[in-house]
């Protein structure tokens, strides 16, 4: 199924079941096959799951704009206008956290129930004067251009540490063979433009303000993007966040961990 962004994109989504709604925001270079253990999950549990296709990913339009979080945090305010969603939960994994974040910041609470942060790259990635914790930009810098200049190898290179498999995550080499292609479909394009974004943005305000009822989940382990830059923080910043930490997890934990994560879901959302 498909619809249009007020810029004229064409965004490609799914929807399963029946029930309280829970959205899916997928990570930078995956698209909503990403969420294969978790939609049959909820849908077969009496929820209706709706997941997108962020512009560059899937079967979603390839446009030359729009790689930004105020732009992809207003497509997804039209999915849930355009599907007339009330009383969403809205699950986001790494740059989809931060899309949902950003999406709270600017469209408010009003259609929202709940959220949820998976392994989110937040509250701010970069190394400032008034964010000691942050990663050096020099870093950043250095995987860009990994990733300009072989981003296969980039993406082959990190593939195990992704899901942790050295904690022991039972996770097929089929699996991660299936992860690696589903990156490399992603607009190369796309992929640059969303990774310096989700460093350079500074959601620590936004976070501050939420006051639906929040789950952070994050792995121990996470390569990509490191606990204590992230998830700690982030549940730190949000009043009365849940927090959930995996010690043998990495950054894949919607596959890694995937029945622990289904089971702290569910929980959640029924509390």
């Amino acid at each position: 199924m498909f619809f249009e962004t007020a810029d004229g994109t064409r965004l490609a989504y799914e929807d399963y079941g029946q029930g309280r709604p829970i959205v899916f925001v997928a990570s930078c270079m995956l698209s909503t096959d990403m969420w294969e253990y978790q939609i049959p999950f909820f849908a077969e549990r009496g929820y209706r799951c709706i997941a997108l296709d962020r512009r560059g990913h899937g079967r979603s339009d390839r446009p030359s704009g729009g790689y930004d979080l105020d732009t992809t945090a207003d497509d997804l305010a039209a999915l849930i206008e355009h599907l007339d969603l009330r009383d969403v939960i809205l699950v986001g994994h790494s740059l989809g956290g931060a899309e949902v974040a950003r999406y709270l910041a600017r469209h408010g609470e009003e259609r929202v129930d709940r959220a949820v942060f998976i392994s989110a790259m937040l509250p701010f990635m970069k190394l400032t004067d008034d964010n000691p914790t942050g990663i050096p930009e020099a870093l950043f810098d250095a995987m860009d251009a990994k990733i300009r200049a072989d981003r296969p190898k980039w993406l082959s290179d990190q593939a195990q540490v992704f899901f942790a498999t050295h904690l022991g995550p039972a996770v097929s080499p089929a699996v991660i063979d299936w992860m690696i292609r589903e990156c490399e479909a992603t607009s190369p394009w796309a992929v640059l433009k969303f990774q310096h974004a989700l460093f350079h943005f500074d959601h620590r305000a936004g976070l501050r303000d939420i006051t639906v009822p929040t789950l952070v989940v994050h792995g121990a382990a996470d390569f990509s993007a490191p606990v204590d830059v992230t998830g700690r923080r982030t549940a730190e910043l949000i009043p009365g966040a849940v927090y959930k930490e995996y010690p043998t997890a990495g950054h894949g934990i919607f596959v890694s961990h995937q029945d622990e994560l289904n089971a702290d879901l569910l929980d959640f959302i029924k509390g």
